[in-house]
């Protein structure tokens, strides 16, 4: 089942109709994957986005070491969410807690307008297995907020994907425990997706800060890159047609037949 990205209408009409039919699988996208229960989401992963493992443990309430044996033990019967609050190892409602956090900050990707074409596996499941299911009109729902958000904070998309540099703060001139942080770890290397990693934390969460720091002016908004430069207009006796030189070629014809 394939479907190209909408235009218009609904974040994903290829979701919407899953939803409808109370499918279970995996629905791909380039930028991530989300994973469906009849018909309703119960997990999400994106390649932009720390996974669960990285919001458990950045934490501290999850050691790795805890992660690694729940998958070992659990994953080939998809119930590691369920191992991890049956042993002991975690409490239900932090699991929950993160892991919607997890689904909302992968879907945000995996329905970015630039996510290509839409792929279905049928019956297709994620050894995590269930948490907590969500409908899949709430996600297309916050992923258009999210949207709608970040260009309200500071309209400049790309923030989103350059490195971020750091800019001294104005005399008296005050940012939050998180900001700080933020800016601690950017090194005019890191992008949004890079820190978010390095520091444990969701992608957009990240962008957003991100962003709210550049309109603060804490960090250096990039330029829009310069159009390139139109080609150099041909003089006009070079592009249009002209009349053949009748006596030239006359000359030229008598020159051969002399010659011959």
């Amino acid at each position: 089942m394939t479907a190209g990205t909408a235009a218009t209408g609904a974040v994903s009409p290829l979701l919407t109709r899953l939803a409808e039919e109370r499918a279970t699988g995996a629905l791909l996208r380039d930028r991530g994957t989300l994973f469906l229960e009849d018909g309703r989401i119960v997990h999400a992963e994106s390649p932009a986005t720390p996974g669960l493992e990285i919001l458990l443990t950045a934490g501290g309430g999850l050691t790795r070491e805890r992660w690694r044996e729940a998958v070992d033990r659990a994953g080939a019967r998809r119930e590691v969410a369920r191992f991890l609050v049956d042993s002991g190892g975690l409490a239900g409602g932090e699991l929950e807690i993160c892991h919607l956090a997890a689904i909302f900050d992968a879907a945000f990707f995996a329905l970015s307008p630039g996510s290509g074409p839409s792929r279905f596996r049928r019956g297709a499941t994620h050894w995590i297995g269930s948490v907590r299911p969500v409908p899949a009109e709430a996600v297309e729902r916050e992923t258009v907020r999210r949207r709608e958000l970040l260009d309200a904070v500071w309209p400049y998309p790309l923030l989103d994907t350059a490195p971020v540099v750091p800019r001294e703060a104005a005399p008296g001139q005050t940012v939050t425990l998180r900001q700080r942080a933020l800016l601690r770890a950017a090194d005019g290397v890191r992008t949004p997706a890079a820190l978010a990693w390095a520091l444990g934390r969701p992608a957009f969460h990240t962008l957003l800060d991100v962003r709210r720091l550049a309109a603060a002016g804490l960090v250096e908004t990039p330029r829009e890159p310069a159009p390139a430069p139109a080609p150099a207009a041909l003089p006009a006796w070079m592009t249009q047609a002209q009349p053949p030189d009748v006596a030239l070629l006359r000359r030229l014809r008598d020159a051969l037949e002399a010659s011959l």
